[in-house]
């Protein structure tokens, strides 16, 4: 019997072409390679002996998924909508998408590092990074070990560091007694449940399509149920750092059940003045994908003031006599 969710993604794949955007392998190291879905124009088809690097005009703004699905499918209904003024870099994280890696390392800090490498091999100097839910937690580790190259960062869902008690109690919450019992669902049921946590809105779909998506989508369990016990760190060990970057800006989903309002909050306050929020009414922790057009809105508002800022601080000084 035909996979529906397999079938739909030719489609999906045709629709990021048509938005500008391509598949493309990195090695990142031995043993390690990375999927990115990159602008099209930036694909060096010089002979190999070249070693110049593809040249960007555009700002860069790098989009990082979550644990329940791969890059393009995560940010699906944001991809085409920025490619006309930005060049938009989706990276698939380890054990997502095709990326792989032979390390025993599941740290967030490794994901990170794989990211970094990555993104400076296809050319990327500086780059605005949005990250969601545990991508969220990729790139803050990216942001505070890559100042140079993370010039602003935009968090959906997601937190400093998943601390042992914020870990504890989240999924008490929840009525979860693990991580991957939430997060690596192995049945109809435990799919729904999912759903029925992260999204504001029931959702509904037949059993055959859960089935397909549980097939398609929870790959790499054994891997990924290492990152989720990477990911925990103890509450001794967890810090604030210092942030580099000239803006912060969390946007949420204002019914968020995973990460509550109250985190995002408390959050802000500790990242001090360069941080900014902004709540999406009736939206969930999947707020990009329950309410795209309204958080696509927020996102390039953002963008856009960035780019203001970058302009206004690169223009040159008008003479007295000029206007």
């Amino acid at each position: 019997m035909v996979n529906l969710v397999a079938a739909q993604r030719p489609m999906l794949i045709g629709l990021m072409k048509m938005a500008g955007v391509v598949p493309h392998t990195v090695e990142i190291e031995p043993g390690t390679s990375m999927n990115f879905w990159v602008p099209k124009e930036t694909i060096n088809t010089k002979p190999k002996q070249s070693k110049e690097k593809p040249k960007q005009n555009k700002p860069v703004v790098v989009l990082v998924h979550g644990f329940a699905a791969e890059g393009i499918v995560t940010w699906q209904f944001q991809i085409g909508s920025l490619t006309k003024k930005y060049a938009v870099y989706v990276p698939d994280l380890l054990f997502f998408g095709g990326s792989m890696t032979d390390s025993p390392d599941r740290s967030p800090r490794f994901q990170a590092e794989c990211l970094s490498k990555g993104l400076k091999k296809l050319g990327v100097e500086k780059c605005t990074v949005v990250g969601f839910s545990y991508g969220g937690m990729v790139a803050f580790k990216l942001a505070e070990m890559c100042p140079d190259l993370v010039q602003a960062l935009v968090i959906s869902g997601s937190i400093l560091a998943m601390t042992d008690s914020i870990s504890s109690t989240t999924l008490h919450g929840l009525g979860f007694s693990s991580s991957s019992e939430l997060l690596l669902p192995t049945s109809v049921k435990g799919l729904k449940a999912l759903l029925s946590v992260a999204a504001h809105k029931k959702l509904w779909f037949p059993n055959k399509l859960h089935k397909d998506f549980l097939e398609v989508s929870f790959t790499n369990r054994k891997e990924r149920g290492e990152l989720l016990e990477g990911l925990v760190v103890s509450n001794k060990d967890a810090t604030i750092p210092n942030f580099q970057q000239e803006r912060i800006h969390l946007l949420w989903g204002e019914n968020d059940q995973i990460f509550k309002l109250e985190l995002a909050e408390n959050m802000k306050e500790e990242l001090g003045e360069k941080a900014t929020f902004e709540g999406i009414k009736k939206a969930g922790h999947l707020v990009h994908l329950e309410r795209p057009c309204a958080y696509n809105r927020c996102l390039k508002r953002f963008l856009a003031s960035l780019h203001a800022a970058h302009e206004a601080q690169n223009r040159p000084n008008s003479s007295p006599g000029q206007p």
